[in-house]
């Protein structure tokens, strides 16, 4: 009998953003960025951390406070994990893990300071070709996002972010300055992280300040923003196939699988609504139009999107290569909610499942819900996948002898791969790879914790900034070392334990 691996390429990897491991915020010309005024906090109940709104949004007031201060602790992404100084240390241990791939992102504004610039900053583009050029060495291959969570900061104030039109020109601006100078050498590109995120933290994603509007227009503004981030992710693989040919560009969505709470009707039909809404923007990015839940929500909520014909051609003619997605928990949907208990997730709130574990963090553990994720995806898209987020969120200790035993993470990764093979064995999903999400520990996006740890390396480094800096493989480090050299062969033997 043929011993069980995943197919041959499997690309395995994993995954981090630059808001929150760089660190350098003010360094060699970078401008702020609307990570840089988040604030941290520090939720003492699940019912704080459920408070999505109050995690992500800011007001112009807040903002001025953020860049009078020179306070750390208060804006932790201002120093991140200083992986900016680290880096080569950084990629020599995920070289000695196996990586096939590594996942990250540019920062917008270490490239076009405000935003609106015309020449780039070379710095910035120093920086980044610096580490694209450490992972090849170890003939790791970058898979580059081009927005993650960061847009310039005077981009939003000056502009209102991408609710303004503007914003195409200025991020197809810095887009051809990127590919232009690393064509050839990157292979996987995404364009906007989690583009259905804006929905939920529309400062983060949009560079929205929601004070700036009135709440009865403010759903016709995010939606109008969102149009724009289509129309440039639209513009953007044009762009990258015309310049490198032989690249691929992929979209990259929040993969929210939801159950019905019963088998009550009306609990499934609120199921269906929610699914429609979690699948509408991917849509948009593989089939090139606006779907008909979208288009029924517009008319029904007088939301009129300002779209040019140009903008319609380029969407349809210019769908993505390939469907990237994260996937961390899942959750029900009640048609009635009264008296359910609710559970926290990636920037999401749903109905608590009863029939799962939870992380420390509230977020439900569910591997099978990963193999649903993957048919639905791709019997929906017929498109490559790659799963670009995944992994568990924990406080890890060390021990008196410095050693880490996060066996608790060994158990929800080995379970979710077994996922993702029975998707490509059983169910035909062709599946690209896999990028751990932090692999080594970085911060946390919405509430910038460093105690939420993900990595298979522990950094030396508390939620106040003290620590040394250092870099410690955990248990989980040889472990999926051992996962990436026998192409997944380590696990698919064993049987799965998934422990909190």
């Amino acid at each position: 009998m043929c011993k069980k691996t995943f197919p041959d390429g499997f690309l395995w990897g994993g995954a981090t953003a630059a808001n929150q491991i760089e660190g350098a915020w003010n360094i060699d010309g970078k401008g702020p960025s609307t990570a840089d005024v988040m604030l941290f906090r520090d939720p003492k109940s699940i019912a704080e951390l459920n408070n999505v709104h109050a995690n992500t949004d800011i007001t112009d007031e807040m903002i001025d406070d953020a860049l009078k201060s020179t306070d750390l602790t208060k804006y932790p992404k201002r120093h991140g994990i200083d992986h900016y100084n680290h880096y080569q240390e950084d990629i020599a241990l995920f070289a000695e893990l196996g990586f096939k791939v590594y996942r990250f992102s540019i920062a917008w504004s270490r490239i076009f300071p405000n935003g609106d610039e015309t020449t780039p900053n070379e710095k910035g583009l120093q920086f980044y070709e610096n580490v694209i050029n450490e992972c090849l060495s170890y003939g790791i291959e970058p898979i580059i996002t081009l927005s993650h969570y960061e847009p310039p900061l005077e981009f939003c104030r000056k502009y209102n972010g991408w609710y303004n039109r503007k914003a195409i020109d200025f991020f197809m601006n810095y887009v051809e300055s990127v590919i232009n100078r690393f064509k050839g050498k990157v292979k996987y590109w995404l364009t906007f992280n989690e583009i259905d995120s804006i929905l939920r933290h529309p400062f983060m994603t949009g560079g929205l300040i929601e004070s700036r509007f009135s709440p009865d227009e403010f759903q016709q503004v995010m939606y109008q923003a969102m149009h724009h981030q289509f129309v440039a992710s639209a513009k953007t693989v044009k762009l990258i196939h015309e310049i490198d040919p032989a690249a691929k560009v992929g979209c990259m969505t929040t993969k929210l699988t939801y159950y019905p709470y019963s088998c009550k009707p009306e609990d499934v039909l609120a199921t269906q609504q929610r699914m429609r809404q979690v699948y509408a923007f991917c849509d948009i990015q593989v089939f090139g139009e606006y779907p008909a839940f979208l288009k029924a929500k517009f008319k029904n909520n007088n939301i009129d999107i300002h779209m040019t014909e140009d903008d319609a051609k380029v969407m349809k003619n210019n769908p993505v290569d390939f469907v990237s997605f994260s996937f961390y928990q899942t959750s029900c949907v009640a048609a009635n909610a009264d008296g359910l208990a609710l559970t926290a997730g990636n920037t999401t709130i749903g109905i608590k499942n009863p029939h799962l574990p939870a992380s420390e963090w509230g977020w439900q553990i569910d591997p099978s819900g990963l193999r649903l994720s993957l048919v639905d995806l791709y019997d929906r898209y017929r498109k490559p996948l790659m799963i670009v987020e995944n992994g568990l969120g924990a406080k890890d200790v060390v021990q008196e002898d410095g050693t880490i035993d996060d066996q608790y993470r060994i158990d929800y990764i080995d379970a979710h791969i077994k996922a993702m093979y029975d998707a490509i064995h059983e169910d035909g999903v062709e599946l690209m790879g896999y990028t751990a999400w932090g692999p080594i520990d970085l911060l946390s996006n919405s509430t910038s914790q460093m105690s939420k740890r993900y990595g298979f390396i522990y950094v030396d480094l508390d939620d106040y900034g003290n620590g040394t800096y250092n870099r410690i493989k955990k248990k989980s480090f040889n472990w999926y070392k051992k996962v990436i050299e026998t192409n997944g062969a380590s696990v698919l033997e064993e049987k799965s334990q998934v422990t909190v």
